[in-house]
Order: C-alpha cells, then sequence, then structure tokens
C-alpha cells in the first residue's frame, strides 16, 4: 500500500497517532509475553502481572480509591454501553442524559427506552453547553444514572461536570454520574475528585495509545449488569480474554499524556490560537461554533458560510490535511450533526461547519500551516 499523503494531520478529536512508548511497552506482549492472564502457568502469570500493574498504574492517574475500580474494555463505546446501561439494568431505573452526548451515550439510552426504562435527553444552550438545574429537574425517583459528557467530541465544548454531578446528587441522593471523559483527558485533569462521576469512561487511541482498548471506572459498590456475558473477567463486569498489549499501550499512554499537558497549554494552545487568529484575519466572514475559553484547548470548530463541509475537507485533503466534519464514530453515512443541531443551528449551517483538532504530535507552527491551507481552499471555492 503506498503511503498516506498527508502533511498535517489535524483530526486527533478522531484518533490520534501511536505514542512511542506505547508501541515499545506493547512490543512485549505481541511476542514472547503472549499469555492469556486467566490461566495459571508461567506464561499466563506474566501476562497477568502485567494486566494488574497497569491496573494500578490507570487507577493512580484517575485518582481512584482502588485498583479493582477501573474495569478494562474494548473501547470508549463499550464503556459507554456499559456506564448507561449497566447501572440501569441492574436497577431497573432511567437514565438522564443530554442531547449532545456521544452516539455511543445516547444509542444506548435509545435502547434502554425500548425495554421500557425512563428516558430524559436534556437540551443544551447555544454553545452547547448543558445546565446542572436543567439535569437536576429531570432527575426522578427512578433515575438510576445521569450521563453528560466531560467534552464535546466535535465542538470540544467543556461542560460544568462537577456542578451537574452535584445538582443531580441533590436532587436524588445515591443517583449514579457517568461521564464519558475520552476527548478531556489528553488536555484536562481528569480525576474522579475532579469531575465528581462515579463512572468515567476513556478510550485510548484518544491520547496516542492504540486502538481497541479503553476503560470504565466503577466503583467496585456499584452494581452494574454487564453488557458482555461469558467468562467473568473483569470481577464479572466485562467478560472476555483480556487485550493484554493494548492494555499495556494504553495506560503507558495515559501516563505520557499527564505528563504532556502542559506542553499542550503552551503549543498546543499557541497552534490553536494562531490558526484561529489567522483564519479570521484573512476570511473575516469564518464564524467559530463556540466561545474559545468554553472549548478545549486543541478544539476549533468553525463554518464558512456558502462553502460546503464536504468539499472543502476535499480540498484540504489534496493539500495533504486532515480535517473533520464532525464526530468520526458512526457508520460513515453523510448526516448533519445532532450536536450542531441540538445548538440551534439549522442544516445548512451545520452542514458547513468544520472541526480543526490539534494533538500530542502538533507544533506551534501548525496553526499558520493549518490557516494557510484552509484559507487557500475558501478562496479556490468562493
Amino acid at each position: 500500500m503506498a503511503p498516506v499523503n498527508t502533511t498535517l494531520y489535524l483530526d486527533h478529536a478522531a484518533t490520534t497517532p501511536l505514542r512511542p512508548e506505547a508501541r515499545d511497552a506493547m512490543a512485549p506482549f505481541l511476542e514472547a509475553a503472549f499469555g492469556n492472564p486467566s490461566g495459571i502457568h508461567a506464561v499466563s502469570r506474566e501476562a497477568k502481572a502485567a494486566l494488574e500493574d497497569g491496573r494500578e498504574r490507570a487507577a493512580a492517574l484517575l485518582g481512584a480509591a482502588h485498583p479493582l475500580d477501573v474495569v478494562f474494555t474494548g473501547g470508549g463505546t463499550e464503556s459507554d454501553n456499559l456506564g448507561v446501561a449497566g447501572p440501569s439494568l441492574a436497577s431497573g431505573g432511567g437514565v438522564v442524559t443530554s442531547a449532545v452526548e456521544h452516539e455511543a451515550v445516547l444509542e444506548t439510552a435509545a435502547f434502554l427506552g425500548r425495554l421500557g426504562k425512563s428516558v430524559t435527553v436534556v437540551g443544551v444552550d447555544a454553545n452547547g453547553v448543558v445546565d446542572p438545574a436543567e439535569v437536576a429537574s429531570a432527575v426522578g425517583p427512578d433515575t438510576a444514572v445521569v450521563s453528560v459528557m466531560t467534552a464535546n467530541n466535535e465542538t470540544g465544548v467543556r461542560q460544568p461536570i462537577a456542578a451537574i454531578s452535584a445538582a443531580a446528587r441533590e436532587a436524588r441522593p445515591g443517583v449514579l454520574i457517568h461521564t464519558d471523559a475520552v476527548q478531556a483527558f489528553v488536555s484536562e485533569e481528569t480525576t474522579i475528585g475532579s469531575l465528581g462521576a462515579d463512572l468515567v469512561t476513556l478510550a485510548s487511541h484518544k491520547f496516542g495509545g492504540p486502538k481497541g482498548v479503553g476503560l470504565l471506572h466503577v466503583r467496585r459498590d456499584i452494581h452494574l449488569e454487564p453488557v458482555l456475558h461469558g467468562g467473568g473477567q473483569e470481577i464479572g463486569r466485562r467478560s472476555g480474554t483480556h487485550n493484554v498489549a493494548g492494555i499495556v499501550g494504553m495506560v503507558t499512554a495515559m501516563e505520557a499524556a499527564a505528563k504532556d499537558r502542559d506542553r499542550f497549554r503552551t503549543d498546543v494552545l499557541v497552534a490553536r490560537d494562531t490558526f484561529e487568529a489567522r483564519l479570521s484575519a484573512a476570511a473575516p466572514e469564518v464564524i467559530f461554533t463556540t466561545p474559545v475559553e468554553q472549548r478545549l484547548i486543541q478544539h476549533s470548530h468553525f463554518r464558512v458560510p456558502g462553502v460546503d463541509a464536504e468539499t472543502l475537507l476535499i480540498r484540504l485533503d489534496g493539500l495533504g490535511v486532515a480535517a473533520a466534519a464532525g464526530s468520526a464514530c458512526h457508520s460513515g453515512a453523510a448526516e448533519v450533526s445532532h450536536v450542531l443541531l441540538a445548538m440551534g443551528l439549522d442544516q445548512k449551517a451545520a452542514g458547513s461547519s468544520i472541526r480543526v483538532s490539534f494533538g500530542w504530535t502538533s507544533r506551534p507552527g501548525d496553526g499558520e500551516a493549518a490557516a494557510a491551507a484552509v484559507v487557500e481552499c475558501v478562496e479556490a471555492l468562493r
């Protein structure tokens, strides 16, 4: 296969390049240390030791009370399914969520609704922010879990998750709080204490780890109905043979990402701000979807009135620039973003919106290069 001709990767919100330290940490478990950690012989014991070491390291990074509060999964989608459906199916209670959640949460909530569980979806303001008071008013006596993401995967908007957690618990003491922190972890402090959540979803490939592995933080005293049934791994919470190499790579990437957050606040922030400043100066008609102070530092989301997003993306791709129109986690069918529609944008405005997302490989100069590419394409399309 010929190499991909991409000179500027601006789609870190979809997936990230594998960090070298994660690749190196994985290598032994793809070769000699290939054992199944559920076995009892020496090869399995080596894999088991790596698995539990990874669990302890992940728990420490999250500020978890105990390593067994970390459940390893097959990725963010599985973690969201378990974090939302698990408490609902275990207790028979319902779900409160928001209109801008990832499809993994919204589709799980819809599935629970088809099973007869109560499901309430609260709206957002024009910036895509959830009102804690509205969440609290939606919480009822049968609500099992509230699920609101830490930051949006399309716009990068941060949610007041700690305030949402507090408001929901005041409305119904004992209600469980789930948050999808997949986008936030790479640049924001992401601990159980800072989020105020009981269940937290992470996905490895969003911060430089391998694809196909994730985790769900869930306190050991919380009863979940598994969504995968089988051999009873992860203390019965998630059956299936462990992806030891993936878990080792994920935890190594987590540690690298946590250490790299200070650089995000310099290099990546400079790249993002330079991009937006240059783009605004060269194309004043550009509209940024949300205020910069409400967004993750790696996200830029904008639209150019009269310019179709897909056409712009194709032209950028021709210049070797990778960007996106929204979530990369659906089937690939062309459809307008449910996030932007929930924020009040019409079909035309939503269809002209672009997401540029920087990440751990980004450097300050990438912002100017990205703006130059977008401006060149916009001028050609005017």
